[in-house]
């Protein structure tokens, strides 16, 4: 009996040997897993953040231009309407004046016209 408990013996130890390996390769591996799951959430973090960060620089330009597109737009259009009412004003004041090219537009001057050679006698 001794001689097959003595070649079991060095079968056993180079046994427990590849167990041993086995088992730090399993530790080494789940260290670099664990170590990259960290390295890929912090990633996922950052970018999450700068995504949120680009998002609100732009509704915050988007913003801004909204309102300079909205205040040049007011202001053309005060603009359009201070020319409306200063063509009106001009139109009021030549309303009650002759401007018309018939001469039923212009009595005064046609009777002026017609009665100018006598009015000198």
């Amino acid at each position: 009996m001794t001689a097959t408990t003595t070649p079991a013996a060095p079968l056993e130890t180079g046994s427990i040997e590849v167990l041993k390996r086995i088992k730090a390769t399993e530790t080494e591996w789940e260290k670099k897993l664990a170590a990259a799951r960290r390295d890929s959430e912090s990633m996922l973090a950052r970018l999450r953040t700068d995504a949120d960060q680009a998002l609100a620089a732009a509704r915050a330009e988007a913003e801004t231009e909204g309102a300079a597109a909205l205040e040049r737009a007011h202001a053309e259009v005060e603009k359009e309407v201070a020319e409306i009412f200063a063509q009106g004003e001009v139109e009021a004041k030549t309303a009650g004046s002759p401007v018309g090219k018939r001469p039923s537009d212009h009595p005064d001057q046609v009777i002026a016209l017609v009665l100018g050679p006598f009015a000198a006698e």
